[in-house]
């Protein structure tokens, strides 16, 4: 009975492993009820599903082994359960990809697209969009045009000074380059200005050609080239959807966004460059989710970082674009604390050690009685 007992132990210990991992990569989700509201409506099968995420901080080439067998294989299922149970129709990634994008030669930056790329998994056959990060060029004081350009040729639907525009049914989806408008007269702080103002310029024109659509329904289009995106019934009235990797409240190097969809800069003029008026916008750089409405009206979600290396509980944010043109409904989802695996982990290792050294102890113990 014992030898047997010994012999199932191990395949009692991997079953709960396995167990315990499928379980442990299942995201939380919580939808976030704007104040003021009720209630929420529920989905339509043409409602526009995107997962967000932020600050994965990848390492490429210079991960270690903890974060290669340990945080990368999990961040990997966390993409994989995610994309099985939410379904979304696309990935966006709001910012800082890379933990030291900066310092990092073309080589090393290689790598973390590799990596990266081996995270998606079955994320890899959806469109994604990823903007920069202050850690992917810099800051201020490193921020350069030509390794902006070369990351931005790397990247899906950015131009040379890492801006994107994309058009889904009739939602429109702006990314900017956050920082160069941040750090003042910088020479690419000009082609960011230029988006903004032909962007502003495309919302105005489609908001008064929208009473010439008979059916009901936007023309679809796409800018910034053809990322393969589907064709949905998203009505008019609901766009655009800003994304931004800084915070719209945010301040640093004597530099701050407004308290409303406006961006300051430390120009001598003091001249401030209007963003794109938005419904909504998305941001991140905190690490933290927050859901906050500005005196303007424009609600802005800050998205948390999605891996251990920035927090103990991770997280991302599910936004679904409704197909009557009322608004996103916002999911605020969490995964498994960092702390709790290593428990859950050390757990088993210590249990399965104790019942092996017990299981041991019985068997000297039989040879000694039985001789």
């Amino acid at each position: 009975m014992l030898v047997h007992w010994r012999r199932v132990l191990p395949l009692i210990v991997i079953a709960a492993l396995i167990i315990f991992e499928d379980r442990v990569s299942i995201p939380s989700c919580e939808v976030v009820v704007p104040t003021g509201e009720q209630n929420v409506e529920e989905n339509h099968p043409d409602d526009l599903k995107v997962m967000m995420v932020a600050n994965l901080l990848l390492l490429g080439s210079e991960a270690g082994y903890r974060n290669i067998f340990f945080r990368d294989y999990y961040l990997s299922k966390f993409f994989a359960r995610s994309f099985g149970i939410l379904k979304p129709d696309m990935l966006l990634v709001l910012g800082d990809l890379s933990a030291k994008g900066s310092e990092l030669t073309r080589s090393r930056w290689s790598s973390v697209l590799q990596q990266f790329h081996r995270l998606l998994g079955p994320f890899l056959g959806l469109p994604f969009h990823v903007i920069l990060g202050d850690r992917d060029i810099g800051d201020c004081g490193k921020l350069n045009a030509i390794s902006v350009n070369w990351l931005a040729s790397n990247l899906p639907g950015l131009d040379s000074a890492g801006c994107g525009a994309f058009e889904i049914g009739n939602i429109t989806f702006v990314s900017l380059n956050a920082l160069a408008l941040l750090c003042g007269n910088n020479n690419l702080r000009f082609s960011v200005e230029k988006v903004i103002e032909r962007e502003s310029i495309d919302l105005r024109m489609d908001i008064e050609q929208t009473t010439e659509v008979s059916d009901g329904y936007s023309e679809y289009r796409m800018t910034s080239g053809d990322f393969g995106w589907r064709e949905n019934a998203m009505s008019s009235g609901s766009g655009p959807v800003l994304l931004l990797h800084f915070p719209l409240h945010w301040t640093g190097n004597k530099n701050s966004w407004g308290t409303s969809a406006y961006c300051g800069t430390s120009s001598p003029s003091h001249e401030r460059s209007k963003i794109p008026e938005s419904r909504i916008v998305f941001s991140a750089h905190s690490h933290i989710f927050r859901d906050r409405t500005h005196s303007d009206g424009t609600r802005e979600i800050t998205v948390p970082a999605m891996t251990w290396d920035a927090r103990n509980d991770p997280g991302f944010v599910v936004a679904t674009f409704k197909s009557n043109g009322r608004g996103a409904t916002i999911s605020h989802c969490s995964l498994a604390k960092e702390s709790n695996v290593l428990l859950a982990y050390t757990s088993i290792v210590v249990l399965f050690t104790s019942t092996m050294l017990v299981a041991k102890s019985s068997h000297a113990h039989l040879q000694e009685v039985g001789s």
